[in-house]
C-alpha cells in the first residue's frame, strides 16, 4: 500500500479519543543501572486532547512493538484490509560503546515514531500501540535527569502550611543575570536570592523570587541551603561470597523490580563488576543448604522459585544468591 493510501481521512481522525497519542519525540538517554548497565530514552508524547507527559523506554520495548505490528498488520503477515506500510525499526546492534548506540538512535526512532503516529487510525488504535505510549505510574513518578533536547515543565509543588523560617529554608545566591526565553522560566538578577521549591532535574531547579515562580539553570546560582537529597527507589540483592573458609555477605542496589528475573549474563556480569580479578561462578542454595552451581538461563527461574526461609523487606529480592571462585569445589560437598 503506497504511503498516500494509508494517510488518515480527517473525519476518521475526528473520531478518535483525546488520549490517543499523535506525535512523540526523545527529549534524551538516561543510564539505568540495573543487572546491566542500559539506556532509556525520554520521550515526550502529545495526546490528541493535547496533553504532554515523559515516558521512558528501552530500545528492546520499541523492537518488541515493532515485531508485533508487523505480524497484525505488515504487508507479508497482516490480514487485509488491515495492513499497511510500516516505518523502519533501526536494526539491533551487538558490538560497540551502548551510549554511542544510544545517542545514534536517537534521530532514527524519532522518525520512526513520526511515521508511525501518522498511521492509519485503526492502527493508532491498536493495543500494544497505545500500551506502549500510555504513561504508567512508573513513568509519572520518575523525575528527569537529564533534558538537553527539551526545557523541563515546572511541576506542581505542594505548599507546606506550616511557617518556615527563611534562615531554614532551601535557598540560593544568583551568581549572573538569567532572563527566561519561555513564561515557566524564573528571570532573576545577580545577587538575588532564590528559595528552592524542587529538583527538575540535573541541570534545572524550581524557585521563588518576590512572588514569581519559576525554573532556572543550576549553573546561574550559587547554593546557600540545598534542598534534602530525593531518594530513588532501589531493589537490593543479597549475595553471599564464599572465599577461604569465610564467608562475606554484600547487598547490591539495582534499579529493578523486584519481581523481574534476570538472564543469566546479565546476573554474572553484574556479580563479575563487583568482584573485579575474581574469577566467580554464580550458585543457589537448595532446602538442604547446599549449594548448586547455575550454568545458563534455564537455571534462572529455579533461583528465582528456591526456598525462601528468610523474610527480607519489600525492597529485597526474594531470592539470594551465593558466589564462589569458579575452581572451588569443596563448597559443593558440605552444608552452608
Amino acid at each position: 500500500m503506497s504511503l498516500p493510501r494509508q494517510l488518515r481521512d480527517e473525519s476518521d481522525f475526528e473520531q478518535l479519543p483525546e488520549d490517543v497519542p499523535v506525535s512523540a519525540h526523545i527529549a534524551d538517554v538516561e543510564e539505568r543501572r540495573g543487572f546491566n548497565v542500559y539506556y532509556s530514552f525520554v520521550i515526550e508524547v502529545k495526546s490528541k486532547g493535547g496533553s504532554k507527559y515523559f515516558i521512558y523506554r528501552r530500545y528492546s520495548q520499541f523492537f518488541t512493538l515493532h515485531a508485533k505490528l508487523e505480524v497484525n498488520y505488515g504487508p507479508e503477515t497482516g490480514t487485509p484490509p488491515y495492513i499497511c506500510t510500516l516505518p523502519t525499526i533501526p536494526p539491533k546492534v551487538f558490538v560497540g560503546n551502548k551510549k554511542e548506540i544510544a545517542e545514534t538512535r536517537i534521530p532514527l526512532l524519532n522518525a520512526y515514531m513520526k511515521v508511525l503516529l501518522n498511521s492509519p487510525v485503526w492502527l493508532l488504535l491498536d493495543e500494544d500501540l497505545r500500551i506502549f505510549f500510555y504513561q504508567t505510574k512508573l513513568d509519572s513518578e520518575r523525575i528527569p535527569r537529564a533534558l538537553r533536547r527539551l526545557r523541563p515543565q515546572t511541576r506542581k509543588i505542594k505548599r507546606n502550611s506550616q511557617h518556615v523560617s527563611d534562615v531554614d529554608k532551601p535557598r540560593a545566591e544568583a551568581m549572573f543575570d538569567f532572563k527566561g526565553t519561555t513564561a515557566m522560566e524564573l528571570s532573576f538578577k545577580s545577587g538575588d536570592v532564590i528559595y528552592l521549591l524542587s529538583r527538575v532535574n540535573r541541570d534545572w531547579l524550581e524557585g521563588t523570587v518576590g512572588d514569581r515562580t519559576g525554573i532556572f539553570p543550576h549553573s546561574f546560582v550559587r547554593i546557600i541551603k540545598d534542598l534534602p537529597e530525593e531518594q530513588y527507589p532501589v531493589s537490593l540483592l543479597r549475595c553471599y561470597f564464599h572465599d577461604d573458609g569465610m564467608c562475606q555477605i554484600r547487598e547490591i542496589s539495582i534499579e529493578e523490580d523486584v519481581k523481574r528475573i534476570p538472564l543469566y549474563n546479565e546476573l554474572l556480569d553484574l556479580i563479575r563488576n563487583q568482584f573485579p580479578g575474581v574469577d566467580v561462578v554464580l550458585n543457589m542454595q537448595d532446602a538442604e543448604g547446599e549449594l548448586i552451581r547455575l550454568l545458563d538461563d534455564s537455571d534462572m527461574p529455579l533461583l528465582a522459585k528456591q526456598d525462601k526461609r528468610k523474610s527480607h523487606a519489600n525492597n529485597f529480592f526474594p531470592w539470594e544468591l551465593h558466589v564462589t571462585r569458579n575452581g572451588d569445589l569443596d563448597v559443593y560437598s558440605t552444608g552452608v
